[in-house]
């Protein structure tokens, strides 16, 4: 049975099945496979029909040749001449929105779902976003912001029906929590163990990525977010090509994502900044003045470590704080985060791959509700 609420009551009637075509089942599959190889048309569409063998995705009246004459038909490939002069097919920025769009489902409707009613923050009073809690009306409320209903009821029950007063004392207003704009750098660290024992951590990363990045450009657009990558060196990637992003052979240079994080946020104009760092190993790589790189991959390097936590500081003097999603929970680098942590007066959180992105959503919402000192 499904259940609609309205202003009557509750209202039940027959549940009735999403009507699904054929070409929306595969197209969640094709979203998932697309995102796991990096935007990689042919690769993707190699797991789609080995898929298709082993759960029967397509009939025989729509078969996977339809289903790619669709893609085309509604914009979401295109054919492109490949290096090798042949014609190929690739995504679109249709796409490209799309999964982007799908991650905000996949991560946000899950944060929905299980952690419900935990978005609030101690700041409440003159504010622009109802927290849903009431409270009693003081001297120089604005009277928009009265719930009326409540205080009608409140009178009946005060005074009863048949002797009708409305005093101040049945007063109640709608609580608001103080919104203000945030810019945000999501750092993502793309070095080679992201990728190390089987496990697959940078899909996940990208994935919070491009939900966050479709959380802030649709519901918040006075919002800002930047997103870098690092490895021996950092960089800025744009948002349409985060489907892309891959590991590479590289060491974890964190000073250097660090530094071009706070670069970006010393040109915001917004009084509220943050940095959100997704990695999973120690920082083992500085680039030297003279253009090479000092690397130490066999432990926490204390060269290298005290250049983070310097910056880290840094940031702190900048009123820049750090949260570090570290996706490991190897003991032996809990230290160091510790210490990175306590340097910038930031936040620490271990989480694993399955949470990281309610993790981060969450801190996000809290966060913008808050104005950093």
């Amino acid at each position: 049975m499904r259940k609609d609420f309205n202003s009557t009551g509750f209202r039940f009637s027959q549940f009735e099945e999403k009507n699904t075509s054929q070409f929306d089942r595969i197209f969640e599959v094709f979203k998932e496979l697309i995102t796991y190889t990096s935007g990689d048309f042919d690769e993707a569409m190699d797991w789609l029909k080995q898929l298709d063998k082993e759960y029967k995705l397509t009939t025989d009246e729509y078969s996977l040749d339809d289903f790619i004459e669709d893609l085309k038909k509604k914009g979401y490939l295109r054919e492109e001449v490949q290096p090798d002069g042949k014609n190929g097919l690739k995504i679109t920025d249709k796409t490209e929105q799309a999964i982007r769009k799908r991650a905000l489902e996949q991560i946000f409707g899950k944060l929905k779902k299980t952690r419900s009613g935990q978005h609030k923050t101690k700041y409440t009073g003159s504010g622009d976003e109802e927290t849903g809690v009431l409270r009693d009306y003081q001297f120089g409320d604005a009277l928009d912001k009265i719930s009326m209903t409540d205080s009608i009821k409140n009178a009946q029950v005060n005074h009863g029906i048949s002797d009708f007063q409305l005093t101040e004392d049945d007063l109640v207003v709608k609580e608001t929590s103080h919104n203000s704009q945030m810019s945000t750098v999501l750092m993502i660290d793309i070095s080679h163990s992201m990728i190390l024992y089987g496990e697959d951590r940078i899909t996940p990363a990208k994935k919070v990525a491009m939900a966050l990045a479709e959380l802030i450009t649709t519901r918040y657009p006075k919002d800002s977010i930047d997103i870098i990558v690092f490895g021996n060196d950092a960089w800025p990637v744009k948002i349409k090509d985060l489907p892309y992003l891959q590991v590479g052979p590289f060491h974890t240079n964190t000073v250097a994502g660090l530094q071009l994080a706070m670069d970006i946020l010393r040109r915001k104009r917004n009084a509220n900044k943050q940095i959100f760092m997704i990695t999973d190993g120690k920082p083992s790589c500085l680039k030297m003045a003279d253009g090479s790189y000092y690397k130490n991959s066999a432990g926490l390097d204390p060269f290298i470590t005290e250049k983070c936590y310097n910056m880290a500081a840094q940031s702190r003097k900048l009123n820049i704080p750090i949260t570090t999603f570290m996706i490991t929970s190897d003991p032996y680098l809990r230290r160091f985060v510790e210490e990175f942590t306590a340097s910038n007066r930031g936040k620490a959180i271990y989480a694993g791959l399955e949470g990281l992105g309610e993790m981060i959503f969450e801190d996000y919402e809290n966060n913008r509700k808050k104005r950093m000192r």
